[in-house]
């Protein structure tokens, strides 16, 4: 080969890669904005969510390794139960032991309510006991001063009627007595049924913690990080995973005044994403801004630092995100273009283009 011809072969590589950088720029480069649009830089986020275990204990095992989708209510890792179990065998012996305590409480009460019906017939009887006693001193007195009847059986009639009545209020204090020992049986009932109440909330409390230590995913999402291991002791609120909600995916972006003032809740938004540009995803906006601020120095340039900006929440639709939720990432770079006029029409390079 001449050295014209290498010269010649070296000019159409280069003509080739110019062209194909060409190309790339074209490609790479967003798409110029008409009157009444904007676009703000930013990334795409979801939800962070922190599974931690609710009381202090050893980390059994995790059932999810990072990477990996989960669902909502499913176990994704377990608190070592040993403690609460033996707390709750001990509690249900107290439950046992609080229901024998309530049967003997009112065995207790049907008893002294059988001694009172017993002290109420012996009252009875003391009471005719002492009518007839008083008969018999009243028919003596009427008939000693005649000299019908000796002064001695008057006065053995008078000594019956007051023994009558002496064993009468006997027999009310009895009954005075079994009353009060009803009303004590009957407490005892109460406090054996407060026992039970208390030992059946204990086994609710101890269970609930049992089904705490089963920690379950809150909602359908992706697990980012393992931030302990198995076999580590945690404190109460102590993190396992972590874990973001792919249901609830959005890109931050900001926007000068003149352009977000003119946003509304629910405006519609194009987003595209630096590693995927062949594609335009819908999103809307889900939150403006109510306080100015200044640009965060990762988006703008120093200059544009000095002017005021409102940050924008664009989220994307969970219909979309269902159907690519294998490809949603977090972090992702890329552009958010809105209408700050609403009658105007998307322009044909910022028309909806979703993935197949």
């Amino acid at each position: 080969m001449t050295s014209s011809q290498a010269w010649l072969s070296r000019l159409a590589v280069a003509a080739v890669v110019l062209a194909a950088g060409y190309l790339a720029w074209q490609w790479l480069t967003p798409p110029s904005l008409p009157v009444g649009f904007a676009s703000g830089n930013g990334r795409i986020e979801a939800v962070d969510i922190d599974i931690s275990a609710k009381l202090p204990g050893r980390v059994k095992d995790i059932l999810v390794n990072e990477g990996d989708f989960v669902t909502a209510g499913q176990v994704v890792a377990n608190i070592d139960t040993r403690v609460l179990q033996a707390q709750l065998r001990e509690t249900r012996a107290a439950l046992d032991q609080a229901r024998i305590g309530i049967v003997t409480a009112r065995s207790h009460v049907e008893q002294r309510r059988a001694e009172k019906r017993a002290a109420l017939a012996l009252v009875a009887q003391r009471q005719t006991e002492v009518e007839a006693a008083r008969k018999r001193v009243a028919r003596s007195e009427e008939l000693a001063p005649k000299g019908n009847t000796p002064l001695q059986v008057l006065d053995d009639d008078r000594a019956r009627y007051e023994g009558a009545k002496a064993a009468a209020s006997a027999a009310e204090a009895q009954l005075a007595a079994s009353e009060a020992a009803i009303g004590t049986a009957e407490s005892q009932v109460i406090g054996a049924q407060a026992a039970h109440e208390a030992a059946l909330a204990t086994i609710e409390r101890i269970q609930a913690d049992i089904d705490d230590s089963a920690l379950k995913a809150p909602r359908d999402g992706r697990i980012q990080y393992r931030v302990a291991q198995p076999g580590e002791v945690l404190g109460a609120g102590g993190k396992v995973l972590n874990m973001v909600d792919l249901g609830d995916v959005y890109m931050t972006f900001f926007l000068p005044t003149a352009a977000a003032g003119r946003l509304a809740i629910g405006s519609e938004v194009r987003l595209i994403l630096d590693t995927a540009p062949q594609y335009v995803l819908p999103a809307r906006v889900t939150f403006v801004a109510d306080v100015a601020q200044f640009t965060p120095k990762t988006v703008e340039t120093s200059s544009e630092r000095l002017k005021l900006v409102f940050r924008i929440k664009a989220n994307i639709d969970k219909t979309l995100l269902d159907k690519n939720l294998g490809q949603v990432k977090t972090g992702l770079p890329g552009v958010a273009y809105v209408r700050t006029d609403p009658k105007l029409d998307w322009p044909a390079s910022l028309a909806v283009k979703l993935p197949p």
